[in-house]
């Protein structure tokens, strides 16, 4: 047991002995986690230290990672420690988010997140003065980051403005450090335990807005992993239906047919004729109104269907899938 797992500490004495003693205020779900996986070879949270501020970034009760023997839990901790950053490439709905919060709670690591599709401000990311003249000035995220340590995590990174990503590299290389030429050209060192994770759908004219990655970005990256989706077309896999199944708390054959459907409806993400693909969490949350006594076509009036799109005709497409795994055979759709 690590001292800073503790936050009570209370003695006994007499004249024949001392005795020190601690009461345990660790979370029982990040205890369970720490069970499940085990990353202390390359990333030891007991190691790892941050003031109290800081500390409130770190990510509580993150779910477990399903990833049937892929081990990325294991890969990303070992690409931060020997590399310092890593990439993750996968259709959205596929988890690369999930893992990354995940990654950051077993590992004690504050998690500085940014979306690089929203167009965020450099002044956000890197900092401004505020007022009059140059006295008041405020840490931008990316600044934060760098004096600080933890996870800085850029989803979506190849919609990154070339700004940002300039601004970046020579952070990522042998350098080690931030010029903040917004202030007078202050030289910030990257904090020893700053690690960082982009994400990104990969580069195809099947995924919209996407672009291919900054080249000097790309080179810093030393270690890609691929996600996909568990189920995808023809291909289901038992374990996410089993997966439906306990999250829900819903029939086997209901779990079935919705996860037939997430799989062909990924497949019409994947070749560009629908705007979203689910996630096994939209699949579990569909699966849950389904539980509460709802048939599987009913329930996804208000779910998988209305999630997909606004769009009338797009939501006729996924509803026809839907009729038609469902066995309903001779539902029409109202567009062709």
């Amino acid at each position: 047991m690590q001292l800073e797992d503790f936050t009570q500490k209370n003695s006994i004495k007499n004249d024949k002995f001392n005795l020190n003693f601690s009461i345990s205020k660790t979370n029982k779900k990040t205890e369970k986690l720490d069970r499940l996986y085990d990353i202390s070879k390359y990333l030891n949270k007991n190691e790892i230290t941050f003031n109290d501020e800081i500390k409130e970034r770190i990510p509580k009760d993150t779910p477990p990672y399903l990833d049937n023997g892929e081990n990325y839990v294991n890969r990303i901790a070992r690409a931060l420690s020997f590399f310092k950053q890593c990439a993750l490439i996968g259709p959205s709905g596929t988890g690369k988010t999930h893992i990354v919060y995940l990654v950051s709670e077993l590992a004690g690591l504050p998690m500085w997140e940014i979306n690089c599709g929203l167009q965020t401000s450099v002044f956000d990311l890197f900092g401004r003065y505020v007022g009059l003249g140059k006295e008041n000035w405020i840490d931008g995220l990316i600044v934060n980051w760098c004096r600080y340590g933890g996870i800085l995590y850029l989803d979506e990174a190849n919609m990154m403005k070339q700004d940002v990503a300039t601004r970046l590299n020579p952070i990522l290389d042998q350098r080690g450090h931030l010029v903040l030429t917004e202030k007078d050209n202050e030289i910030i060192h990257r904090h020893k335990h700053a690690y960082l994770i982009i994400s990104m759908n990969p580069f195809s004219a099947e995924f919209a807005g996407t672009k291919p990655l900054n080249a000097a970005m790309r080179r810093r990256m030393s270690v890609w992993l691929n996600f996909d989706y568990m189920s995808v077309g023809d291909k289901i896999d038992e374990s996410e239906i089993q997966l439906v199944c306990d999250r829900a708390h819903v029939e086997r054959d209901a779990a079935e047919k919705i996860v037939k459907i997430g799989a062909k409806l990924r497949q019409e993400y994947q070749q560009g004729d629908l705007p979203y693909g689910p996630s096994v969490g939209d699949l579990a949350n569909w699966a849950k109104i389904v539980a509460d006594g709802n048939s599987v076509e009913k329930s996804a009036e208000e779910t998988i269907i209305a999630l997909t799109s606004d769009d009338m005709e797009v939501q006729e497409e996924v509803r026809f899938i839907v009729k038609r795994i469902c066995g309903e055979d001779n539902f029409e759709r109202k567009f062709v």
